[in-house]
């Protein structure tokens, strides 16, 4: 369903289960980053009327997934440490070219958003089915299914807002590019790397 190329080795969730103050923190970066992108679409692209409408939304949910995760970091008794950069982020965004038209921006930008969420979905899907911590694994699955959610939404909004079958082929070119760059990564206790 998400069309990710290169799966995530499971022995990854082998690694967050020896550090969950570690993936939990990183977690809960990811959501605050999520905000702040639909934020920065709003600011950016606000003459897209229904993009708007649906970024406005977004804000609130991603920054309610934000509190849960803090506040599964407070229980633990944690405190949520230092954000760090996130290497697969860095990466993604290498892909497409700086400059082109407003549209072109707008439809790069819907499709890392996309990817990234797609990303994001099937991590907490593995997470669901193989941490021993089944409070955790639960946590996650219901995670999962709204990060689906917003993977559809922003592909869905670069094929509207694009050429169809440019945005499509892009989106075939970048989950190839994605591919290669997971190939090296999966070795942390981060959600994408």
């Amino acid at each position: 369903m998400l069309g990710l190329k290169l799966p995530t080795d499971p022995r990854w969730v082998n690694i967050v289960e020896k550090n969950i103050e570690e993936i939990l923190t990183d977690h809960a970066y990811c959501e605050q980053k999520a905000t702040s992108t639909a934020i920065s679409l709003i600011v950016s692209f606000p003459e897209y009327t229904e993009l708007v409408t649906e970024m406005t939304a977004l804000v609130k949910e991603e920054i309610s997934h934000f509190k849960m995760v803090h506040d599964r970091i407070i229980a633990n008794g944690w405190v949520l440490g230092r954000d760090r950069k996130d290497d697969y982020v860095i990466q993604l965004i290498k892909f497409f070219p700086k400059g082109g038209s407003r549209t072109t921006q707008l439809v790069h930008r819907l499709l890392y958003a996309a990817l990234i969420e797609a990303r994001s979905c099937e991590r907490f899907r593995l997470l669901s089915e193989e941490l021993k911590d089944k409070e955790l694994a639960e946590f996650y699955r219901k995670l999962m299914m709204s990060e689906a959610n917003h993977y559809t939404m922003f592909l869905g909004f670069a094929r509207q807002y694009g050429d169809r079958e440019i945005v499509d082929k892009k989106w075939q070119q970048l989950l190839d590019y994605e591919a290669e760059i997971m190939k090296n990564l999966s070795k942390s206790e981060t959600i994408h790397g």
